[in-house]
């Protein structure tokens, strides 16, 4: 089931992205809507971190191309905030939660521009939104999982975009925490922004996301949450990674490898 976004902030066609021969992302189309929070759900290992790399243009596409906002990547890119995987980032590094959130600015300003008293009440507000006001002057390392997750999210709202990229913002977070951010992401969607979250808890995306996307390499589903949300295609998209792995080998034998192409 893939039903199109009337109103589209991401539009991916034919992304197809393999890592030493293997596929990890397979053709996949679709499109995402404007102002509302999307979900990304699949099993360990079907593609999801890569597929918002690959929006993003972290990662080189073996074909296909996404756009945003109906435009390319590096024209819009000033409105595009992401969020990586906890884990993925070095806590260790010399940075208290102010300078994290200040780096939000950077992306409109440019690295070696002055932040003036409208850049600090920008700080200051992110700081305030994610409940992390007093924690300003800490170093990051000394943080709570929750507490780091709280600050990359304050410096995404400190660039003050209208896309949002998530990668697994739960993970390793107490049920209040989680509850605080979805509620920042609820809070966020209803001043205009487009939110689109990595997650993998079925007993909460029902609840969490305006529309879902299954995903197992290739795209199983994609369309409002309560059409999507079915036990015939959560079966499909969890019913185990080889048998679309052995599809999409039988389909990579059968023809050679995708060429790359560009978005118009």
């Amino acid at each position: 089931m893939i039903i199109q976004a009337k109103n589209q902030a991401i539009e991916a066609h034919n992304l197809t992205v393999i890592y030493n021969k293997k596929p990890v992302l397979w053709n996949i189309d679709f499109t995402l809507p404007l102002g509302e929070i999307t979900g990304i759900m699949g099993p360990n290992g079907a593609g999801k971190s890569t597929l918002i790399k690959a929006i993003l243009g972290l990662v080189a596409l073996d074909s296909g191309y996404a756009r945003v906002f109906d435009k390319k990547l590096d024209e819009v890119r000033d409105k595009v905030a992401y969020i990586p995987q906890r884990q993925s980032i070095d806590w260790d590094f010399p940075a208290t939660v102010r300078d994290v959130v200040t780096m939000g600015r950077f992306q409109s300003k440019g690295l070696f521009k002055r932040m003036g008293n409208e850049d600090r009440r920008i700080i200051d507000e992110a700081l305030s939104q994610v409940g992390m006001s007093s924690y300003a002057g800490r170093q990051i390392s000394q943080l709570s999982g929750g507490q780091q997750q709280r600050v990359f999210l304050a410096r995404a709202l400190a660039q003050q975009a209208e896309l949002y990229l998530l990668d697994e913002p739960f993970a390793g977070v107490d049920a209040s925490t989680e509850q605080s951010i979805m509620d920042l992401l609820v809070r966020m969607k209803r001043a205009g922004k487009t939110v689109v979250v990595v997650h993998h808890d079925l007993q909460t995306a029902r609840h969490y996301f305006d529309w879902l996307v299954l995903l197992n390499t290739s795209l199983v589903a994609s369309g409002p949450s309560e059409q999507v949300f079915t036990d015939e295609l959560l079966r499909s998209t969890y019913s185990g990674k080889l048998t679309v792995l052995s599809r999409v080998g039988d389909q990579l034998r059968d023809r050679n490898f995708p060429v790359r192409e560009n978005g118009k």
